[in-house]
């Protein structure tokens, strides 16, 4: 957001992890389009370099990572810092879904839906923590409405971003006010992430088709549509004042 003073994001620098994708993607993108700079991280470096390829690849530091993996937080935060200085910003949009009803669903899957997220972006605050106090940074977690709605068929997912909702409250009051903590939850949003669910195409399509007859205004999310929201929480001028929200972004999922 720009305002009277200018845009509240320019020469900020951003962690952003999932960045090569979908939201994440459209989060760097509009980052570096208001001038910031950002510590892209995903596992598939390929994505993550034809974003560095672009327009504005001077301000973006790839790191190629698995969030999951212990020390990775340290390595990451190590990495921006080394290109940019500090760090102002950490966006945790990296996500992993996998819906089963109970009686199907694995032990397995449940550790690696806490695992990503959860865990990891405690993790990377936990690392970034010395850099977001010093600046006044803030922290966008990106959720989703599955934490706050009954999901059947998909308890496991609803229960991590429960839980991610609640780490986001917890730590918006335990690190005022240096720093600032928020989430958005969005609803259905097309991204690549509906590709790694580990359904069939019979079972995806009829979980997009019941997604779809429960969104009010009728249709799946963009990308930019989740991002301008991420960007919005981490401008100090716009938002400054914000903290432990948990913003839907749903087409009125939740209404």
């Amino acid at each position: 957001m720009v305002t009277e003073e200018g845009d509240g994001l320019a020469g900020r620098t951003v962690i952003v992890t999932g960045a090569g994708t979908g939201m994440g993607r459209a989060v760097s993108e509009l980052l570096l389009a208001r001038g910031a700079h950002v510590a892209a991280v995903g596992r598939r470096e390929a994505a993550l370099r034809e974003l560095a390829a672009g327009a504005w690849g001077e301000r973006v530091e790839v790191i190629a990572a698995d969030i999951t993996r212990p020390g990775a937080a340290e390595d990451v935060v190590a990495a921006a810092t080394a290109r940019f200085g500090t760090v102002h910003g950490l966006v945790n949009n990296a996500g992993l879904a996998r819906f089963a009803p109970l009686e199907a669903a694995s032990d397995d899957d449940f550790e690696r839906l806490l695992a990503t997220n959860v865990r990891a972006p405690a993790a990377l605050i936990r690392a970034a923590l010395p850099h977001l106090r010093r600046e006044q940074g803030a922290v966008v977690n990106v959720s989703s409405v599955g934490g706050v709605l009954a999901m059947p068929g998909r308890s496991f997912y609803g229960a991590g971003k429960a839980a991610l909702n609640s780490l986001t409250r917890s730590l918006a009051r335990e690190l005022a006010p240096e720093v600032r903590v928020n989430a958005v939850l969005p609803g259905p949003v097309d991204t690549p992430m509906w590709d790694d669910m580990g359904l069939d195409a019979e079972g995806s399509d009829a979980l997009r088709s019941g997604l779809l007859a429960a969104t009010p205004l009728g249709r799946f999310g963009r990308p930019g549509e989740v991002a301008g929201w991420v960007c919005g929480l981490l401008d100090p001028h716009f938002s400054g004042w914000i903290t432990g929200a948990l913003i839907p972004v749903d087409g009125g999922r939740t209404s």
